[in-house]
């Protein structure tokens, strides 16, 4: 598969090693596939490593003063190397398929190949007298460049904004996770939101039980057989017989369960499982909010 974005660069010292490395960091938060030279064997693998980077959707070169000179004099060193293969490539390619990153660069030098195509550029040099550094603006003009946006930001929206909306979505797909739905204990008590999920696993392999459970009056629910139970009743004797209990199994589809009352469900695998209601919970839209629940306790009869 095709990076988004290859990075090449001069490994002129470890400190701009590790600011390239944080900036394809940044690129990747934002959600690009980012290819970078840091592990390039120029060995076995260098036509297939040429491959990735003349096929990858976009080049970005970071240009310091040592790029250029190893670029230009260097053509055994890897930015030699690398000049070549993205130069014999740049021709067959769009205008938008390369541009620069100018850093420790203050005059905006360029590989001598490059000259003649004045590729776009992105400043990130700065200035410490003048306290100017690169941020957030760099990136989002990057940014706009691999997405093909204009420079002209009349449109835009700020990436915050679309972080925040990612952070909402995440948010919701967090609370729909289905492990927070689950105990695969053998026994337990549990509370259970059942506007939030379609149903709640206890148990787990053979022994596993998907419980739907919807809200009936202020001190009972209805708890049905559409999560893949096999059968359900109510267990109306309160000294019954564990041995006995599968008695109390009927063929519908939903019982109604009171605080209090006990329900016997079965599996597909022919295992059965007792319930309690212990609390149930109408939804009370106030100045706090308290969302509609069901907590009930459960003993997964292993042994019978």
């Amino acid at each position: 598969m095709s990076a988004d974005l290859f990075i090449s660069y001069a490994w002129t010292s470890t400190c701009h090693r590790e600011w390239v490395r944080l900036l394809a960091s940044h690129l990747h938060l934002i959600g690009y596939d980012v290819k970078i030279d840091e592990t390039v064997d120029y060995g076995s693998s260098l036509h297939g490593f040429m491959r990735e980077v003349t096929e990858a959707a976009h080049i970005l070169l970071i240009v310091d003063e040592n790029y250029v000179t190893r670029a230009n004099n260097r053509p055994e060193s890897g930015v030699g190397i690398e000049t070549k293969w993205i130069s014999g490539a740049f021709m067959g390619k769009p205008a938008t398929w390369l541009s620069v990153v100018f850093v420790r660069n203050p005059k905006r030098l360029l590989p001598s190949w490059l000259l003649e195509h004045n590729p776009k550029g992105f400043d990130f040099n700065s200035t410490r007298e003048n306290n100017e550094f690169p941020g957030s603006l760099q990136i989002d003009e990057v940014w706009r460049w691999v997405e093909g946006l204009p420079a002209n930001r009349t449109h835009a929206i700020p990436l915050s904004l679309v972080r925040k909306r990612a952070a909402r979505l995440e948010r919701v797909d967090a609370r729909r996770d289905p492990a927070l739905y689950a105990n695969p204990a053998l026994s337990g008590r549990v509370t259970f939101r059942y506007k939030d999920h379609p149903h709640y696993t206890v148990g787990h392999g053979e022994f596993e039980f998907k419980i739907n459970i919807s809200g009936c009056s202020h001190n009972s629910v209805y708890i049905y057989t559409d999560s893949g139970l096999k059968a359900i009743g109510l267990i109306t004797d309160q000294n019954y017989n564990h041995l006995t209990v599968e008695s109390f199994i009927t063929p519908g589809r939903v019982v109604q369960a009171a605080v209090g009352q006990r329900i016997v469900l079965l599996n597909s695998h022919g295992a059965l499982c007792v319930i309690t209601v212990d609390e149930v919970q109408k939804e009370v839209n106030a100045k706090e909010y308290v969302p509609e629940h069901a907590t009930f306790a459960y003993k997964v009869l292993v042994d019978e």
